[in-house]
């Protein structure tokens, strides 16, 4: 059974910045393609972003290029979403997946395994 958990969410001012980060269990985490996904209240999940599972290979969400920055450390099981010049539309629960497979897709449907999600508030 493979286990998400996320860290690092929290409360931040307009155009601050925050590192969530996502550790995974088991032995298989380089099989893995990675997504980040975020869900705000009365929406629908969405895609930010994600990485290959060689970290070769990243996509974005166009709202979020150029802020966001994923990567991952294959040995530490973990993957990162550095988040920069934050803003009050970027809140949301954020929620990592798994997917097995070499590329990261942008639905929801194609994943997994899921964390519980951690939350990210920007204030205006």
């Amino acid at each position: 059974q493979v286990q998400l958990v996320e860290s690092g969410g929290g409360l931040v001012q307009a155009g601050g910045s925050l590192r969530l980060s996502c550790a995974v269990s088991g032995r298989t985490f380089s099989t893995y393609a990675m997504g980040w996904f975020r869900q705000a209240p009365g929406k629908e999940r969405e895609f930010v972003g994600g990485i290959s599972r060689s970290g070769g290979s990243t996509d974005y969400a166009d709202s979020v290029k150029g802020r966001f920055t994923i990567s991952r450390a294959n040995a530490k099981n973990t993957v990162y979403l550095q988040m920069n010049s934050l803003k009050p539309e970027d809140t949301a629960v954020y929620y990592c997946a798994a997917r097995s497979g070499v590329v990261a897709y942008t639905q929801p449907r194609d994943y997994n395994y899921w964390g519980q999600g951690t939350q990210v508030t920007v204030s205006s």
